[in-house]
């Protein structure tokens, strides 16, 4: 009987052991099957070109670590070479701040008709116009707003309140006033207008360019001091769109100070004629670009200054030189001007300062 693994016809006659031994060299396991590698030919192999199936690899992938690696360095040292030689040749240059225009400044001297009345602060604002003024920075109102074209209506209150915090800090701080520090003032310039300023505060000139005080109201502290520190302020500001990237703002208002000549002692100064009143208007624009309402600063474009009671020969370019009470204005009223003159003209325009309600018409206290 035949085994498990014999033909069923027995083992052929002849074969060793059954011709068992004969075929275990051929007979390969079913893994060995499964792993086995088949490759097809090609259509152009199978029409007789030998040519290789397979693609070759890349140049790149030739190589070897170490020198892909030295290429890589050599091409990162060219692309700085390149980048920095470029920047030799083209270098960036940032684009320049917009210049400010330098400020246009006038100052009109007001000369009383008379003596100037003295008395008390109070009394000299109860009997002036400034009776009705407000107080201070709270004179200083800020109108009803609407947005513009280009600008927000944050911005332009941003805008207004800008100007508002120059006019304060320049007409009504009772440092700026006496002779103390402008720093407060020229922190809200544009850096354009700092030297203009700086020459205009070392060496103030009525030229119309660089009288100190287009910039601030101030007075001589040798001279002049305050007799009542609450100034009575009046006025109105006003916005507008001149462009896409600026706005200009217009403020026009009064200023009644209160003075006393410098000399006299605390206790004198509430006695008559010691207290007199200065008045002032301020006539400024402002203008303010985007980017310096981000900066908290501003460009003054012109102040016009008209302030009494004055001399008209007063040289109010540095300084505001007030006739203090019981003082008259000298006699050199403004002198006439040859047209056909060269040159500029040396003759200031004076005005003349209206005289306020006399005394047997104060108004009721309120």
């Amino acid at each position: 009987m035949a085994g498990a693994g014999d033909p069923p016809e027995g083992t052929p006659e002849g074969a060793a052991g059954g011709g068992e031994d004969e075929y275990r060299s051929v007979v390969f396991d079913e893994s060995f099957v499964r792993a086995a590698r088949l490759q097809e030919y090609s259509a152009r192999e199978r029409m007789g070109d030998h040519a290789r199936a397979v693609r070759s690899r890349h140049a790149w992938a030739r190589l070897g670590g170490a020198r892909q690696a030295v290429l890589l360095a050599v091409l990162i040292v060219i692309a700085f070479g390149t980048a920095i030689y470029l920047g030799i040749r083209h270098p960036y240059k940032p684009p320049e701040p917009v210049a400010a225009e330098p400020l246009r400044a006038t100052v009109v001297p007001l000369a009383p008709t008379g003596a100037v009345p003295g008395g008390k602060p109070a009394d000299l604002f109860a009997r002036s116009p400034a009776a009705q003024y407000r107080i201070g920075a709270a004179g200083v109102n800020l109108p009803t707003v609407e947005r513009t074209e280009h600008f927000s209506e944050g911005q332009v209150v941003s805008a207004l309140s800008l100007a508002k915090d120059y006019l304060v800090r320049s007409s009504i701080d009772p440092a700026t006033l006496t002779g103390g520090s402008v720093r407060p003032v020229g922190l809200l310039l544009t850096p354009s207008q700092l030297d203009q300023f700086d020459r205009s505060l070392a060496h103030p000139a009525d030229d119309g360019r660089h009288a100190a005080t287009g910039w601030l109201l101030r007075f001589d502290p040798a001279q002049v001091a305050l007799a009542d520190p609450n100034v009575r302020v009046s006025g109105t500001l006003s916005v507008a769109e001149v462009g896409p990237d600026a706005l200009e703002v217009s403020a026009d208002f009064t200023f009644a100070y209160a003075l006393r000549p410098a000399t006299a002692k605390s206790g004198e100064a509430q006695q008559a004629p010691a207290a007199s009143l200065f008045t002032v208007r301020r006539e400024m624009s402002f203008r303010i670009r985007r980017d310096d309402l981000d900066e908290h600063r501003l460009e003054v474009l012109e102040s016009n200054l008209q302030a009494g009671p004055m001399s008209c020969s007063a040289d109010a370019a540095g300084v505001l030189r007030p006739l203090l009470a019981g003082q008259r204005a000298s006699g050199d009223g403004p002198q006439g001007t040859d047209p056909y003159a060269r040159g500029r003209s040396n003759t200031g325009l004076c005005g003349k300062l209206a005289a306020t309600s006399p005394p047997d018409q104060v108004p009721p206290a309120r």
